[in-house]
């Protein structure tokens, strides 16, 4: 069934005195937002804390007035008791959820959003999620995008990655047909909850942990009309949305960073990058080392090095990285386990491949968008 969803933060949308009692809520909780040392229990409806010393964690129950809690670990949260229930024709009882940046004036600590897009180099995350049977519910990663570098109220588009879906709910809007985004397949849907545009990407199956660029569903936005290059990224979040039940469901791992000004450090600098490509050629195929060093002096907190194969080269498996496409111009994105290279580090991957006709190497290669010597 087609879901109403919250105009405002997880919201589900109706009369202003609604929205006023949400916002003192709000308030009221943001100002007793602990940090999170040990784990910590919020049973709040809009309790916060922050994990990491980085991301905030939000109970953010907005749709039902049943009680719902949430327990924020050293890695992320967990459901911890979520009654009643609400129509799946509707808007969901509640969003708890961990976010980078800035929600209803809320911002994670340390933050470099809002930024806007056509500054952003790359925005590397990675999710892992825990997921249970007995509920009705989505588990969704959301982008939020604005014309402005607002850091209250709510955005103009907001664009969802659903990682999974058990139950008859749906997104917002139609389904408007399929893509492929950061090398996976997804149905798309679009429509507006009457506050906010909505482009949804569901999996057809279950995604329990990924690692991926926030801006390749970015530009997704820009280029369906539903968001510009000059608007900016005021946050990211993932968490769940559930209808019925919900208890176990967690977030077990959460990162994400924004790299500004072609700098994967987020620090604004030019990259200083180094690539040694070494290969093994047999007739027909050949396997390929590639290691990339930091030679600059910030640390490079999420990486996609770019390069183009020649013609007739297909990639037929690879370790240490995601590589999408097979063929021609190839990202090697990292996985969760080598996502950081310290200034003056080194982080590994390799792949096999088949070619024909005569072998020959890249000629280039590029870390988050910016050019790196070849060793």
């Amino acid at each position: 069934m087609r879901t109403s969803r919250h105009p405002l933060p997880r919201r589900a949308g109706g009369l202003a005195s609604a929205v006023l009692a949400s916002l003192a809520l709000l308030l009221a909780s943001l100002s007793a937002a602990p940090a999170a040392r040990a784990d910590t229990t919020l049973c709040e409806p809009l309790g916060t804390t922050t994990i990491q010393g980085r991301y905030v964690v939000q109970n953010n129950r907005w749709g039902s007035s049943t009680t719902q809690c949430i327990t924020a670990t050293g890695s992320g949260f967990k459901i911890t008791r979520a009654d009643g229930s609400v129509p799946t024709n509707g808007a969901p009882k509640s969003y708890p959820s961990v976010f980078n940046g800035c929600h209803y004036t809320n911002c994670s600590p340390g933050t470099g959003l809002p930024a806007r897009l056509s500054g952003i180099s790359s925005a590397p995350t990675g999710i892992s999620y825990s997921y249970v049977n007995d509920a009705v519910y989505d588990a969704a990663y959301d982008i939020w995008l604005d014309p402005t570098p607002r850091t209250d109220g709510v955005n103009r588009t907001e664009i969802m990655v659903w990682f999974n879906k058990v139950g008859s709910v749906q997104p917002v809007g139609s389904q408007v047909g399929t893509a492929t985004v950061a090398g996976r397949q997804w149905q798309v849907w679009s429509g507006n909850n009457g506050s906010n545009d909505v482009l949804t990407f569901v999996a057809p199956s279950a995604i329990t942990s990924w690692t991926f660029d926030v801006m390749d569903f970015v530009r997704q936005a820009v280029s369906r009309g539903l968001a510009q290059n000059n608007w900016y990224l005021t946050s990211v979040q993932a968490g769940f949305e559930p209808w019925q039940n919900g208890t176990g469901l967690a977030v077990t791992a959460f990162s994400s960073t924004v790299n500004t000004g072609g700098a994967p450090g987020g620090s604004g600098g030019a990259t200083a990058c180094a690539v040694a490509y070494g290969t093994n050629v047999w007739q027909g195929g050949f396997t390929a080392d590639v290691t990339v060093t930091n030679t600059g002096s910030a640390s490079v907190n999420g990486w996609k090095l770019g390069f183009t194969l020649p013609a007739g080269q297909q990639i037929t498996s690879a370790w240490n990285a995601d590589l999408a496409p097979s063929s021609g111009a190839v990202t090697a994105s990292n996985l969760a386990h080598n996502a950081q290279i310290p200034a003056g580090g080194k982080v590994s991957f390799g792949f096999q491949a088949t070619y024909g006709g005569t072998f020959a190497d890249p000629t280039a290669f590029s870390l988050n968008g910016t050019d790196c010597t070849t060793a």
